[in-house]
């Protein structure tokens, strides 16, 4: 147990993190979390890094993790975020834990739930040690968790968090299963921070009330909700007086959110002071959409995403977004593959694991777009 302890610090120190203490409450951390030498960096400057880690692991749980099977089903591929999240998983496990990449099995959810469900029962069927998983349904955390529990297959859920209720049964029934995320009220929170850190605090017409539109994700998605409810509450307890002009799903979806954008573009014309986007996918599409209607970023509107996507980040630099916030799916990712470690040796793992968002601005976007890239 100590000498495991001590290897998880050692993945720590190797892996791609920025320095973080945990989520928490989304109100209450403001500041971006200070740097730290990323898993890249750390392989570049001594080459023996992951194996070394991964040989440390292996003597620490008294067998090799490379015979291990994880199986991993994301919610969809195409789903931008969930790319770049989905391929660090695939990284940290193989060439950091050394996992064989070829029982690292990673299956597309295809945004359906039965499909899902039927590759998490084969993943089941096929005696896989440890299952990961990004859920199409959240709702549907109750089901799956009984299917691996009576299977005697521990499993991480990440990105998208179960119910409350559902994590105190895992704590409560001692069942092996962990939530693995942020919590999206700091990036709600964050969100909002940016527009108040504005010259004007997005009031660009001066009359007092900040006009916005919100573009959400998913609305029964809990990350879609808090975002939605947290940036704009971030405003009103500041002091300022907020209008809602539109609220409309989109989906994640950048064409989606491209013509909810230009439809209100049209319809409130010069009265959007503010769009909201619960993610960097539909900032871009937003972004089309006012780049078209001849609107400028940062000067006669605002515009704000989450999740620190690279053009993203880059239209920051350049003042065609005026923040995003980084969900740190580095982090995510190597916390996530080291739960499925801990659960693989026996170690007691908490029900819920939190990593913190770091807000990004012109200030600190050129360091992210260099640990991005």
């Amino acid at each position: 147990m100590r000498l495991l302890k001590k290897v998880l610090a050692v993945g720590l120190a190797s892996a791609m993190v920025f320095s973080m203490a945990g989520c928490g409450s989304g109100a209450k951390g403001t500041t971006a979390a200070p740097e730290a030498t990323t898993a890249a960096e750390t392989k570049k400057e001594d080459g023996s890094a992951a194996e070394t880690t991964a040989k440390a692991v292996k003597d620490a749980v008294g067998g090799d993790l490379a015979d291990k099977k994880v199986g991993i089903s994301i919610y969809k591929f195409d789903d931008n975020f969930m790319t770049l999240y989905r391929t660090e998983l695939q990284r940290y496990l193989t060439e950091d834990l050394g996992f064989k990449k070829e029982n690292v099995v990673i299956q597309d959810g295809k945004g359906d739930q039965a499909e899902q469900t039927n590759q998490i029962q084969n993943f089941i069927t096929q005696k896989y040690d440890v299952l990961i998983l990004n859920l199409v349904q959240a709702s549907s955390a109750p089901e799956i968790t009984n299917m691996c529990k009576e299977a005697g297959i521990p499993v991480v859920y990440i990105n998208r968090e179960p119910d409350t209720e559902e994590e105190q049964r895992w704590k409560d029934e001692k069942i092996n299963a962990t939530y693995v995320g942020c919590d999206a009220r700091q990036s709600g929170t964050y969100q909002g921070e940016e527009i108040l850190e504005t010259s004007n605090k997005g009031d660009i017409n001066g009359d007092g009330v900040i006009n916005y539109i919100m573009i959400q994700g998913d609305p029964e998605n809990v990350d879609a909700q808090y975002r939605t409810e947290f940036s704009v509450k971030a405003l009103t307890e500041s002091g300022m007086k907020v209008k809602e002009l539109l609220k409309q799903r989109g989906d994640w979806d950048q064409a989606k959110a491209q013509q909810i954008a230009q439809d209100a573009l049209t319809q409130y014309g010069d009265q959007i002071e503010v769009i909201f986007c619960n993610n960097d996918a539909m900032a871009l599409g937003a972004l089309q959409a006012i780049e078209a209607a001849g609107r400028t970023v940062d000067k006669d509107i605002y515009l704000v995403g989450v999740d620190a996507l690279t053009e993203a980040v880059q239209n920051v630099i350049d003042g065609k977004q005026t923040g995003t916030v980084f969900n740190d799916h580095f982090s995510q990712a190597k916390t996530a593959s080291d739960m499925a470690a801990k659960f693989l040796k026996g170690e007691a793992v908490e029900n819920v694991n939190m990593v913190d968002y770091i807000k990004v601005t012109k200030g600190n976007a050129q360091d992210i777009l260099d640990k991005l890239k």
